[in-house]
């Protein structure tokens, strides 16, 4: 029987070189016709079983199998509908063939028979390698965009949210112990070498931690002295030594944690952890993308940013990127905004205030209704407070002194605050050499920005349009914050996949069909 036919050749799928297509007839026991019925109208699982061949057709993913030879992949429009219910419901690779093996509204929706057993979990894992290599990895997500457009729901829709959420990484935090040990048993695992070395600081065979005193610190110090040494001398041992892939990673990981986080100690030849923080830390060799993200200065948490833009009234999620958890907002949301039309209003907090994300957006027309960077509050007097001529390139004092704008931007008031007997002097400083006014890069954009959010030119529509993206991020990350997978290039899909799971949600809420072409039945 067809049904038996697919689940066997589909069971391990990784020798397919052909792209697999789906009947166009119904199977024996087809589960849409025999029990269709009780998969609710108006859900996702019914809108697939109906569209997911025009939502996803084999052309899609043709480029993926481009050799012609070998035994058909599972259906594309399968694989696809697996993936956006995976991602709707955030289910692991198995859990997803379990749903599909036991729930009648997955089979229904993949237009499966009753009897189907469904597929290894592994193919998922060969599609989403095979899309990461590709060069359209998110065609998911541009899938059910390029519906968005058809149903024109965001014609005349010239407004734009940009907003980012923490995401937690799949891995435990390492500690600097666990990161050397970690790193120099995959260089020895790797690297035959390595391998041959006779190291003395611990037993790398063994899964576990050195067994010493952790409370003694002399204790703890010699530990990381050894392990440092060990490091440098597999270090010395591969230097030269014709590598890539894997093990080329691998040494530049152990290169890279073995210096991050000590610091030569007192005596010779010792070392300790450093009392420092280095910039762009790893903080798991089992996951070198993930960075600690700090939400104020004493709580931080691990992992990545999910940065989206969203049509406020609609909540459909326009673009999205992932970063590692220590990424600036801005540069990403002008990157994000590139895409979207030009003249668009574009509502944000703070963290995309700067001066620099500034320019770049108002270089593409965008109005902006962004809250400005805050002034810090030192009781004296601020730069909004003295004029500034960038023409003439002079800057005011509200005594009323001018002095010139040099280069560096480092206005001094020095010989008026000193010899002129400035009488607010107490109100402006409290330095010995005087007042010192220091202008960053557009200067004039970001008083300009801090004219507008006090006068109130964009309040209304700031706090009217700008707290719906929030309906947005809590779509995304239900039911859990936590990333699927590691690094950055798999989340990226992880993170596409599941706001296209969110757009589709959406927009059958808004009465999404297809007669001729993709319509909405009520207007958001």
């Amino acid at each position: 029987m067809r049904w038996f036919r697919f689940a066997f050749v589909s069971w391990v799928d990784h020798d397919v070189g052909v792209q697999g297509r789906s009947e166009s007839d119904p199977e024996l026991l087809d589960a849409a016709a025999v029990c269709g019925h009780l998969v609710p109208a108006g859900s996702v699982y019914g809108f697939l079983a109906e569209h997911r061949h025009r939502l996803f057709p084999d052309d899609l993913f043709g480029d993926l199998f481009g050799s012609g030879r070998g035994r058909p992949s599972v259906p594309a429009d399968v694989i696809a509908t697996v993936m956006v219910l995976q991602s709707l419901e955030g289910l692991s690779d198995r859990d997803a063939m379990q749903a599909l093996r036991r729930d009648i509204a997955w089979k229904v929706a993949a237009g499966r028979p009753l009897t189907d057993e469904g597929f290894h979990p592994t193919v998922l894992t060969l599609w989403r390698n095979k899309l990461r290599q590709s060069a359209a990895p998110e065609r998911i997500f541009d899938a059910v965009r390029a519906v968005i457009a058809q149903t024109g729901v965001l014609g005349g829709k010239t407004r734009r949210v940009l907003d980012s959420t923490v995401l937690d990484d799949a891995v435990a935090t390492q500690d600097t112990v666990t990161q050397l040990i970690s790193a120099i048993r995959r260089v020895r695992r790797l690297v035959p070498e390595a391998a041959a070395l006779e190291l003395s600081a611990h037993d790398y065979s063994d899964p576990g931690k050195p067994r010493i005193a952790w409370d003694d610190n002399e204790a703890r110090q010699q530990l990381v002295t050894a392990l440092v040494t060990d490091a440098q001398a597999v270090l010395d041992a591969v230097e030269g030594l014709d590598m890539g892939g894997d093990a080329l990673d691998a040494v530049g990981l152990l290169a890279l944690v073995a210096g991050q986080d000590v610091e030569p100690a007192d005596g010779e030849g010792t070392w300790r952890i450093a009392r420092r923080t280095a910039p762009e830390r790893v903080i798991s060799t089992v996951d070198p993308d993930s960075r600690h993200i700090h939400k104020s200065v004493r709580s931080y948490r691990d992992g990545y940013k999910a940065h989206i833009v969203v049509e406020p009234t609609t909540g459909l999620i326009c673009g999205q990127r992932l970063t590692a958890g220590n990424a600036p907002d801005g540069p990403t949301g002008v990157e994000l905004m590139a895409t979207e039309p030009k003249g668009c209003q574009v509502l944000a907090d703070s963290a995309y205030g700067s001066g620099e994300t500034r320019v770049a957006l108002k270089a593409r027309k965008h109005r902006l209704a962004i809250k400005p960077w805050p002034m810090a509050d030192t009781g004296r007097f601020v730069r909004d407070d003295f004029t500034v001529d960038h023409l003439a390139r002079t800057a005011t004092c509200p005594a009323g002194h001018t002095a010139p704008i040099p280069s560096s931007g480092e206005v001094t008031f020095q010989r008026h605050c000193n010899t002129g007997g400035c009488q607010l002097r107490d109100q402006c400083t409290t330095a010995v050499a005087g007042r010192t006014l220091k202008l960053k890069p557009h200067d004039a954009e970001l008083v300009e920005a801090r004219r507008a959010w006090r006068d109130g030119d964009f309040t209304a529509d700031y706090r009217r349009f700008r707290p719906l993206v929030e309906r947005s991020l809590a779509w995304l990350v239900r039911p859990a914050r936590r990333v699927a997978y590691r690094g950055i290039a798999r989340n990226r899909i992880w993170l596409a996949h599941r706001s296209a799971a969110i757009n589709l949600q959406r927009l059958i809420n808004l009465g999404l069909d297809h007669n001729n072409s993709w319509e909405l039945a009520t207007e958001p």
